[in-house]
């Protein structure tokens, strides 16, 4: 019997096809992957990201996810500079499926053009998308 989840798809963020969200703050979007990806990955038991410092174009490669079934790359859903990696996760890789939306956040990046923010899912996109 298929068992259905209730999704969390806070209204207040934006959202990418590739199931990253975003949220931002100024020029700064703080990025991580969405309950919804972080479900379909399983227990994830390491965050990588070596990423941080340099400048990188949109749906270029930031980091990956290594859970116990897979390891998916993760994909910068804006372009500009990664300025800072949630160092909780090398200890606590298990924040992404506990609180994929707080304690689970991944990178910090300085947008490069702040325009491509609107060129992102919105919440009701995003749920289409998953059928949710």
């Amino acid at each position: 019997m298929l068992k259905l989840f209730k999704m969390n798809i806070p209204s207040n963020l934006k959202y990418t096809k590739d199931h990253e969200w975003v949220s931002m703050e100024g020029e700064i979007a703080t990025i991580g992957i969405t309950d919804f990806a972080q479900k379909e990955l399983g227990d994830i038991v390491y965050v990588e990201v070596e990423t941080v410092d340099q400048t990188l174009d949109k749906d270029e490669v930031f980091g990956t996810v290594e859970a116990v079934k897979t390891v998916s790359d993760l994909f910068l859903p804006l372009a500009g500079e990664i300025v800072e990696f949630n160092e909780g996760l090398e200890t606590n890789p298990e924040n992404v499926n506990t609180d994929p939306y707080g304690k689970g956040w991944m990178v910090k990046l300085k947008v490069s053009n702040l325009a491509d923010v609107e060129e992102l899912l919105d919440s009701e996109a995003y749920k289409a998308l998953i059928g949710a």
